[in-house]
């Protein structure tokens, strides 16, 4: 066997062509050339270096220098304006952040066209979730602004985002946010909130929309955002003292045990047999503002029993009396309890969204200029949400598998360009295990027409 690097019709990711059409069909250049203005030098073909970025991220590149896996063998024929990885790198030390905000402008507008060109939001109209949570992106050194020691105790930035989905697909991208390290979880969580939930019914979600957060996110602000776009709250409450005193009023039986992990079926009594039990409660939050600022929804607790099995295996006392551990969600959703407490619990799908973004092109923030890093941030909301939609498009499985399968299954195909009849031809592989998903999403993509998109 012997290896050469001479064929210039080969290329690595032929899926990456169909994403890119799907792209420019939906008018993401348009978008970009109307409301991204960099006027600095090198600010120039903003559109194009944009492109470049969020092609390279699909694709798989998580940095700078991986955007030279566009110019290779034949992908000057499939694509045009390609830029070298420094260029793109100077570009993106360019951004301030009013240019963010515009590329956030940008992402919504796209992803509500992708709603209307896909079925990225099946059933939005019914039913959506819309999910709040932030992560924190290590960082090394001291070169990068903003980095810092946050309530996890690692050095970084961190990163605010909020997903929407139905119960039929897979998360996407409304909205994102980089702040410094050192941040507190809320902070401008409610105005990201507030452009998120804009976006979500803007994409379709017109029916029933439940905004999940965790307990960092109980706040005045953020339900009160949410119940002026319309939006129902789940959120998990703190253990304060009017939430425990709320929580020690409900009765011993009025709790009901859910099907829960270990939880056994009783035949005689038709029942789940289980360590944890749900119970609800009417509760009036925020008492210590003024009282047009009071929210009073519901309390559903969930409580645990707690158990040491170290000490029965050592044949050790068994407990005189049950201790349990309580959860409780401050919500309005109109499901029954129990539905209503699942419901929450599926908040958890976003941590899904932030391993699949640090598998990709959240792996690291490439640059030590803060706004170049949020830009990248935004860049690769974009490039998630266009892969996402390319696996809707292709079909039942890829539209919830993760990312990274869909890289390897659709986008990351090698293929080979040739010329017919005045076409380019691009021959894939013969007995591609995922042949029938990647035909359908080209076919979808790039030939049969697409709904009208405003």
């Amino acid at each position: 066997m012997s290896v050469r690097f001479d064929d210039p019709n080969l290329v690595s990711c032929a899926g990456l062509a169909a994403v890119v059409g799907l792209a420019a069909r939906c008018g993401l250049a348009t978008l970009l050339t109307e409301r991204l203005v960099i006027a600095a030098k090198g600010g120039a073909n903003a559109a194009a270096k944009i492109l470049a970025l969020v092609a390279g991220m699909v694709a798989g590149a998580d940095s700078i220098d991986d955007m030279d896996l566009l110019r290779h063998g034949g992908m000057t024929r499939l694509f045009t304006d390609v830029r070298a990885p420094s260029t793109l790198g100077t570009f993106l030390r360019l951004f301030t952040f009013g240019h963010v905000r515009q590329l956030d402008a940008v992402a919504a507008a796209l992803l509500a066209r992708l709603a209307v060109a896909t079925p990225i939001l099946a059933g939005a109209a019914q039913v959506a979730f819309l999910d709040i949570d932030d992560t924190l992106r290590q960082t090394y050194g001291y070169a990068k602004q903003g980095s810092g020691r946050g309530y996890t105790g690692v050095k970084g930035l961190n990163a605010l985002l909020a997903i929407v989905s139905t119960p039929l697909t897979a998360p996407v991208i409304a909205a994102t946010r980089l702040r410094k390290g050192s941040t507190n979880s809320v902070r401008g969580a409610a105005k990201l909130l507030a452009d998120a939930l804009a976006t979500a019914h803007r994409a379709g979600a017109t029916g029933l929309l439940i905004m999940r957060a965790d307990s960092a996110y109980y706040s005045h602000d953020i339900i009160a955002t949410a119940r002026r776009a319309g939006a129902r709250f789940s959120v998990t409450a703190r253990q304060t003292a009017t939430v425990t005193r709320a929580i020690a009023s409900i009765g011993e039986h009025a709790w009901t045990p859910i099907r829960y992990p270990n939880a056994i079926w009783d035949d005689q009594e038709q029942r789940w047999v289980s360590d944890a039990e749900v119970a609800e409660v009417s509760f009036t939050a925020f008492t210590g503002r003024r009282k047009s600022e009071h929210i009073t929804a519901q309390l559903i607790v969930r409580r645990v029993r707690r158990l040491n099995p170290a000490a029965t295996a050592r044949g050790g006392q068994n407990e005189l009396f049950a201790a349990y551990r309580y959860h409780a969600v401050f919500t309005d959703n109109p499901e029954p309890m129990l539905a209503a407490e699942a419901t929450h619990r599926d908040h958890a799908i976003i941590e899904q969204v932030i391993a699949d973004l640090k598998d990709s092109a959240l792996a690291h923030l490439p640059s030590g200029v803060f706004t170049a890093n949020a830009a990248w941030l935004v860049c690769a909301a974009i490039a998630h949400n266009l892969t996402r939609a390319a696996g809707a498009l292709a079909s039942v499985f890829h539209a919830r598998a993760r990312t990274g399968t869909l890289r390897a299954q659709l986008i990351n195909t090698p293929g080979r360009i040739a010329r017919s009849a005045g076409q380019l031809v691009l021959h894939l592989p013969r007995d591609w295990p995922w042949e029938a998903g990647l035909d359908e999403l080209f076919r979808q993509a790039l030939h049969d027409p697409l709904p009208a998109t405003t």
